[in-house]
């Protein structure tokens, strides 16, 4: 399961620098994760300062 990214996204961008597959990027308004790159190492989970990310 990829991690994803909810609407509390401050859009920081913590979790894209704590990424180690680059499987973050900026979107419309938030960080979002792309689950095809995604290795589920759970780097981002604890980067994000307001808690963004979740395991869908």
């Amino acid at each position: 399961m990829a991690h994803v990214i909810t609407d509390d996204c401050i859009s920081c961008g913590a979790c894209a620098a704590q990424c180690p597959v680059n499987a973050i990027s900026e979107g419309d308004g938030k960080f979002v994760v792309d689950a095809d790159t995604c290795i589920d190492c759970g780097a981002c989970e604890g980067g994000c300062p307001t808690g963004a990310i979740v395991v869908q």
